[in-house]
Order: C-alpha cells, then sequence, then structure tokens
C-alpha cells in the first residue's frame, strides 16, 4: 500500500556537505538523503514524499521561533492526506526540539518522527540513511501517533525513543539515550519490538498555541557557582539544572552568593517563579532538596531537563496565571512524565 509522507528538512548535519573540511548546510543534502534512501529501500516506489524546507540552518543556531516555523509548516499542510510526517533535524539541539514539538503535536494522530544523522552522509560511516529507513518503516508498520526519534548509536541495534523522553547526546560521542535508558523500540530484522509501555498516551490533551517564550533563564549546576553573576533583569522565570540525585547547593557555608537557596529566595522577591529539573517524585528527599523547596523553589517533577525546559517555555507561552502553569506541568501530555522502574528488556536494549 502506498505511504503519504509529509518531508520537512530543517538542516542539520544530515543536511550538510564537507567542503574544505567545513561542514555546512547545503540546500542539495535533503534530496541527496532521499537518492540515498530509494537505493537502500527495496519498497521506495511504494513511498510517495511532499518536500518542504522552512529552516536550513546547523541545529546549534536553533532558537524557539525556529520551532514555530516548524509546526506553521506542518500545520501548513492537509495533514489527512499524509500517513505521517518526517523532520530531518541536526543532533546538537535534537533533544530539545523533540520534546518542544511532542508536547506541541501531543495530540497529532499520525507519527512524526525527527531524523537526524551523527556524520554528513557522503560520509560511509554516518547513520542518517539507516535513522531515515527506520523512520519511513515505522510509517509503513506502526502508524502510532506522537512524536519519535529513531537514532542507531553506532555499533548498536537501530532504537526508537519516545520524543520527550530523548536525552541530549552524550558529551565526546554521538550516542543518545532516553531518560533512564528506556528507550521505547527496538527495530531489529524488519520487526518492531517494544521496549517501554506507554500506557495513557494523551490523557490529557490541551489546546496550545505554537507560542514559546524565550524569556527562561536556564541555569546549570556545577562546584563553586555564584549567583551574583546573574542578571534577572528582562526574564519571566528560572528553569535551574540539578545534580542527578535532584540536588544542588542549599548551604551558604562557602558564602550565600553560592547557595540555590538564598538565590531561589532573590528570584522570589524580585516576583520571578523558579523551577528546577530533573527529580524523580519520592516520598523521601534530600534535606537540600526539601530546603530549596522551603525556599520558594517549584520542583518540576519526573522529566528531563529537555522536557522540563520545553513545557515551560509553552506553560509561559500559553498561560499567564501560575497556577494555570503550574497545573499545565502536571499534566502528562505526551508521556513526558518519567516513573522509576525497569523497561522489559533493558539491558539488552541499551
Amino acid at each position: 500500500m502506498n505511504k503519504n509522507i509529509l518531508l520537512v528538512f530543517t538542516g542539520g548535519t544530515i543536511g550538510s556537505q564537507l567542503a574544505g573540511g567545513t561542514v555546512d548546510t547545503s540546500a542539495s543534502a535533503g534530496f541527496k538523503l532521499l537518492a540515498l534512501f530509494a537505493e537502500r529501500d527495496r519498497a521506495a516506489d511504494s513511498v510517495t514524499f511532499k518536500t518542504v524546507q522552512p529552516l536550513q540552518i546547523l541545529s546549534e543556531n536553533l532558537h524557539t521561533r525556529h520551532w514555530q516555523q516548524i509546526v506553521a509548516a506542518i500545520e501548513g499542510e492537509d495533514l489527512s492526506r499524509f500517513d505521517g510526517v518526517i523532520v530531518t533535524h541536526g543532533t546538537d539541539s535534537l533533544a530539545f526540539s523533540a520534546a518542544a514539538l511532542g508536547l506541541y503535536f501531543h495530540k497529532l494522530p499520525i507519527p512524526l518522527l525527527l531524523v537526524s544523522s551523527d556524520l554528513p552522509l557522503d560520509d560511509p560511516r554516518a547513520n542518517g540513511v539507516d535513522n531515515f529507513c527506520c523512520a519511513v518503516e515505522f510509517i509503513r508498520l506502526c502508524g502510532l501517533g506522537g512524536l519519535y526519534v529513531p537514532y542507531r548509536n553506532p555499533g548498536r541495534d537501530m532504537l526508537v525513543h519516545l520524543g520527550t523522553r530523548l536525552c541530549s547526546c552524550l558529551p565526546l560521542g554521538s550516542d543518545f539515550i532516553s531518560a533512564q535508558s528506556r528507550p521505547f523500540m527496538r527495530y531489529r530484522g524488519g520487526q518492531f519490538e517494544m521496549l517501554t509501555a506507554a500506557d495513557g498516551w494523551n490523557r490529557q490533551p490541551a489546546e496550545l498555541k505554537p507560542d514559546f517564550s524565550a524569556r527562561i533563564l536556564l541555569i546549570r549546576p556545577y562546584p563553586g557557582l555564584d549567583y551574583s553573576a546573574f542578571c534577572l533583569d528582562g526574564f519571566d522565570a528560572v528553569l535551574h539544572d540539578l545534580y542527578h540525585s535532584g540536588t544542588a547547593c542549599a548551604s551558604d557555608t562557602a558564602g550565600s552568593e553560592y547557595s540555590l537557596a538564598a538565590f531561589a529566595r532573590k528570584c522570589r522577591q524580585q516576583g520571578l517563579n523558579i523551577y528546577l529539573a530533573p527529580a524523580l517524585h519520592s516520598d523521601s528527599a534530600y534535606a537540600s532538596t526539601r530546603e530549596l523547596m522551603v525556599a520558594g523553589a517549584e520542583m518540576v517533577w519526573n522529566m528531563t531537563l529537555e522536557a522540563a525546559y520545553a513545557k515551560l517555555l509553552l506553560a509561559l507561552g500559553n498561560f499567564a496565571d501560575a497556577q494555570q502553569i503550574s497545573e499545565f506541568l502536571r499534566q502528562d501530555l505526551a508521556y513526558e512524565h518519567v516513573q522509576p522502574g525497569l523497561a522489559v528488556a533493558e539491558a539488552a536494549a541499551v
């Protein structure tokens, strides 16, 4: 049966070429991807692509307004004519875009897949064509609504990640993982195998505008972080990353300028809400975590940092009331809420 796919080119390494020792986007690279797909896929003739190119950027140059351009390109089409959507994207900001678009398109009845490449397609080691072929096969065989990211880490099986659970690429490498190392599916031998159940998908749908605030200050913790270096003028909120145990410095032993608790109180005094992520909700918590909450910080429980950032951007773009924002953050729109526990066949998948 013929499948109609909307293909949205945005640039990135998968849309780049190497010339003179420099990798940069190329207007023709996307169509090279289609030519390589036609060579690789035996049933390529059964797929019809409509291509659009709203962006041509390296993904490290991504801004929140670029998400609006991608949304506009997709919503500008009659999606009832398509069996799925594929968006080509760079790897540097892939996890942030997967979270943002996954949350916004949480009610999409057809699959939307983000496809990247670790190297330009001219390099025989590149995984871009494999990732693209998997995306097409997902549309052929699965047809599940929502956003997914197929990606083959070097020397590993092809995995399909839930967009709202994808974590940024591991440092000094090209590997992607899902939160808690729990991918959604494995693709091997022409078949998809479920690894993590997606019960409750779209339990609490929301009506959203594609408005992503660009006025959130994101801060990452490290020993000796001096909060006096931050100017809060012009921001609507602060999102503070946490160490893996859901903590950050709450002590003023070295000076109040190094204490997140003191900084949280300063934010609230200036009328700014401060949110903390990632952390798993538990009946027990570190004393430092509790002190941060007492100081006025709000925990964004059970989400990756990327998902929390994207969801907070959407919240501030769609709601003005702090209570509405908090309620929206607590909703589970696109399976972004992660719960403790091991996935089925996890050990074999990673």
